[in-house]
């Protein structure tokens, strides 16, 4: 895979698509840019509520048990019920037994360390997505924590046996060390096979870091710092979270139905837990960490009514951290996974207006996200500095290697799946050997939407096809967003940690039908 696709090959791969449609895999919209993605709706059995009537919830902000050498957390997995819906209650899973789970905010370099105990009736994994984190710690898909009610199911999903595995019984401590710049981070389950399930009943949550940079730049905070957990759900008709998984008890058998292979739609949006919620803000600077939650939605956020002059949104970060420069926006695109740190002046607006975030992508119950109305005058200490950070990026020069991969469907075990370069994920199989220090470009193709997540590195994107970075590709990521038969190149260096890791499309009905595949530094 170390060397360059030719063009006659890209043109293959990007034609993909068009066997997919035949073979009625995928419906004709989603091979357009700017469709949702890849996913196929579910539609909820309930009455759905009208939108704008539950206040937006912040997840909880954990404090430390111990303070030492590293803040050392616990965290207990657990099934419970939450009233999602107005007047019903969902079962869900949650860490700490909430939806989302309860926010970790972190000092850059202070190590930390979270104890994740199991009390749900299934083996789980535990990634800090974005994470600068150590190989055994970063939550490989098999390095499974084991329920401490037991388990008898082997290692579930394929019973892949993996010799490297670091298996974990009732509890298991997680050690971030945090050498990376203050950035919008959020844990998730990352077991294999079942991620999809497992975050959609609820294994998701907020990990904030900070550091000075960030801190001497009077950007708005306290109250009017928001974190925005985006996410689509289908509820059936007892109230629970509608999702088409062929092992509904997520034991054994993986991957969901025939006609969801595409990925999962639902046709509610929750912010933070919270259906298509309503906020009071002050006429003043808010800054809102948005996040898509959802597994396999796409959103285009852009603000009704747009402010005077429009430019609602100054893009202050990505996924990895702040920007060099503030960037001024009429609307943000959102791939499941992809984080934008983003502030909004809601002084531009009188007193009394109502401000809805609309999905430019959505339909129907979709179009819209959320609300915020402007209730008062406020004083407004806040800016947002010409210059943010220093950030010098990666030069094509500075690559030692450059490697093509290619993200499309394929067979995996006999079923219809995703694969990367043809094969489907198998853990002892290593597709890339980087050598730590060096730095390296890696060329993605794609058949449909697929946005593709590398874990340890963040990167900056290099290109777009034949062209330079979209408007929305500043910054250091570590998730990309593919359009149908797009290619993106993008660099980075791998520092600090050797070891084996993954990378992988984050639609995660993709990811657990075997769109993954592994990397070791050497």
């Amino acid at each position: 895979m170390s060397a360059r696709l030719s063009r006659r090959r890209f043109l293959g791969l990007a034609g993909g698509a068009g066997v997919l449609l035949a073979a009625g895999m995928i419906t004709p919209r989603l091979l357009r840019a700017d469709s949702p993605g890849t996913g196929e709706l579910l539609h909820s059995k309930v009455p759905l509520p009208e939108p704008f009537r539950v206040p937006l919830p912040i997840p909880p902000v954990l404090r430390p048990h111990r303070t030492d050498e590293a803040d050392h957390y616990t965290i207990t997995q657990r099934a419970t019920t939450a009233e999602i819906l107005p007047g019903i209650r969902t079962p869900i899973w949650g860490y700490n037994g909430i939806f989302p789970g309860p926010t970790i905010e972190s000092r850059r370099d202070r190590t930390v360390v979270v104890r994740h105990r199991n009390e749900l009736p299934v083996p789980t994994v535990v990634h800090l997505h974005g994470g600068h984190t150590p190989a055994e710690h970063d939550g490989y898909p098999t390095d499974l924590l084991m329920p401490v009610s037991g388990w008898d199911g082997g290692h579930g999903g394929h019973d892949m046996y993996d010799a490297k595995a670091n298996i974990a019984y009732g509890s298991r401590d997680y050690v971030f060390p945090l050498r990376q710049r203050a950035a919008t981070l959020w844990y998730h389950d990352h077991r294999m096979d079942f991620t999809g399930p497992a975050v959609y009943r609820g294994l998701a949550g907020f990990h904030l870091v900070r550091d000075e940079e960030e801190d001497a730049l009077g950007l708005p905070a306290g109250e009017r710092e928001l974190p925005l957990m985006i996410g689509d759900r289908a509820f059936d008709e007892h109230g629970a979270f509608a999702y088409p998984s062929l092992d509904p008890l997520l034991r054994s058998i993986p991957g969901v139905e025939p006609g969801y292979v595409e990925g999962v739609f639902g046709d509610v949006v929750l912010v933070n837990g919270a259906p298509w919620p309503v906020h009071e803000v002050a006429a003043a600077r808010y800054r809102l960490r948005l996040l898509n939650g959802s597994n396999a939605r796409r959103y285009d956020l852009a603000l009704d009514p747009p402010p005077p002059g429009g430019g609602g949104f100054v893009q202050i970060g990505s996924d990895q951290g702040l920007l060099d420069a503030p960037r001024t926006h009429d609307h943000i695109p959102l791939a499941p996974a992809e984080r934008y740190d983003v502030v909004v002046d809601f002084g531009r607006y009188p007193v009394g207006t109502e401000v809805t975030v609309l999905n430019r992508l959505g339909a129907g119950s979709t179009a819209q996200v959320m609300r915020f109305v402007v209730t008062r005058k406020a004083r407004d200490d806040s800016r947002i500095p010409a210059k943010l950070s220093e950030l010098a990026p990666l030069s094509r020069a500075q690559a030692t290697v450059t490697r093509d991969f290619a993200f499309t469907a394929g067979q995996v075990h006999g079923r219809t799946g995703w694969v990367i370069g043809g094969e489907p994920f198998a853990p002892d199989r290593m597709d890339a050997r980087p050598r730590l220090g060096e730095t390296e470009i890696w060329r993605f193709v794609a058949d449909v939407h697929h946005p593709v997540h590398l874990h340890l590195v963040g990167f900056h994107i290099l290109s777009r096809g034949s062209g330079p970075p979209g408007p929305f590709d500043g910054g250091l990521k570590d998730t990309v967003d593919l359009s149908p038969g797009a290619a993106v190149e993008v660099i980075a260096r791998f520092e600090d940690y050797r070891g084996r890791f993954v990378f992988h499309c984050h639609n995660a009905e993709h990811e657990d039908m075997a769109m993954m595949a592994n990397f070791e530094v050497v």
